[in-house]
């Protein structure tokens, strides 16, 4: 399938002033946290190859095919994700979307490779300087024009969870601090390195955090204890984002009423993404904080997933008439394009987002 809006020229000034909340810029840019493989491929209508790290000639043609996926789709920016070579153990089942990838993985919850002094003591720590930047290095020199990157990376709060596992996270919380205040710095430090080198890399517009800490009711852990042990972090990323002048955003799912305020206050993000209409409606969150921070996103993605194309158009043109006035948000999914995402309801918010999202002045 061909994509659809090839017409939309990139400008990523549009977006950067929507992350800075700059007022209205020309038409409501389009944001996503990702897009999975599958759904890539659907879009520019050819294959997106795998690539072993080392094996560079692939990993060119994946990411050359991918920046087409962003720039065809009509997208300002080209994410690119990079991360230390921190070993984590997955569980692997069977994928059943339409667009699948044979297995779907995702962490233990019950165990991870580091829950006593002994596993610390031997776990195969990365160094900052073994940081793979290839991809980072190689979209910076191959961007079309209009276009910057977005860095993801992160999370500080996940990778301690998947490094314990969330039950033994939880207990040495409670039972042994300093085990997991432990493994917090070290992972703090290797995130630290990893976005600074990012903030200098070429081409690069923004930095975004991905960083899980809540669930439909409340925060993973105590707001108190995000405050002691995780908040210093993410501000610390922010600041090496602030320190070149480019915004820093969070994606987080999970209800974070309670700490929103530090958030926007303390660890200083611009951006707020991922929002789940049983948790906060984009629209309400417009509302309530959307003079403080850039919203971005908040098309349901069980919304995206159960409803008609129409009911998507419907609810795209919505949320824009409830979320575009005054700027400052930016139109995508409420979490990411993931593979079960029907193909046909992805692109009729973009389609809507084209038509629609045009502002008069």
């Amino acid at each position: 399938m061909a994509a659809l809006f090839r017409r939309l020229d990139p400008d990523f000034e549009r977006l950067h002033r929507v992350l800075w909340r700059q007022g209205e810029p020309d038409r409501v840019p389009f944001i996503e946290l990702f897009a999975d493989r599958e759904i890539m491929e659907a879009v520019i209508g050819e294959p997106i190859p795998e690539a072993e790290k080392g094996d560079r000639r692939p990993r060119e043609a994946a990411l050359l095919r991918e920046i087409r996926f962003w720039y065809e789709a009509g997208y300002d920016y080209v994410e690119v994700g990079v991360a230390p070579n921190i070993p984590l153990r997955f569980l692997q089942a069977q994928d059943t979307a339409a667009l699948n990838s044979g297995e779907r993985g995702w962490i233990s919850e019950s165990e991870g490779p580091i829950n006593s002094w002994q596993d610390f003591e031997a776990f195969p720590w990365p160094r900052p300087e073994d940081t793979d930047y290839f991809n980072l290095e190689f979209v910076g020199r191959h961007l079309p024009e209009g276009m910057k990157i977005i860095y993801v990376g992160g999370g500080q709060l996940e990778y301690v969870m998947w490094l314990m596992g969330y039950v033994p996270f939880a207990l040495a919380l409670k039972d042994d601090p300093a085990l997991m205040q432990a493994v917090n710095e070290k992972v703090g430090e290797l995130w630290a390195a990893t976005f600074r080198a990012a903030a200098e890399a070429q081409g690069v517009g923004a930095l975004w955090l991905g960083d899980d800490m809540g669930f439909k009711t409340g925060t993973m852990i105590s707001a108190a204890d995000l405050r002691r042990y995780f908040f210093p972090w993410q501000k610390k990323l922010a600041a090496i984002a602030h320190a070149r002048n480019l915004p820093f955003l969070l994606h987080s799912c999970g209800n974070l009423r309670e700490v929103i305020d530090d958030l926007v206050e303390d660890v200083c993000i611009d951006a707020k993404h991922s929002f789940e209409d049983a948790i906060q409606p984009v629209t309400e969150a417009k509302q309530a904080y959307g003079d403080r921070v850039a919203l971005l996103g908040g098309i349901d993605v069980d919304f995206l997933c159960r409803h008609s194309e129409e009911e998507v158009r419907s609810r795209t043109r919505e949320t824009i008439d409830a979320c575009a006035p005054g700027g400052g948000w930016a139109l995508g999914t409420g979490n990411s394009v993931a593979n079960y995402i029907p193909l046909r309801n992805y692109l009729a918010m973009l389609d809507e987002g084209r038509k629609h999202g045009t502002y008069r002045s």
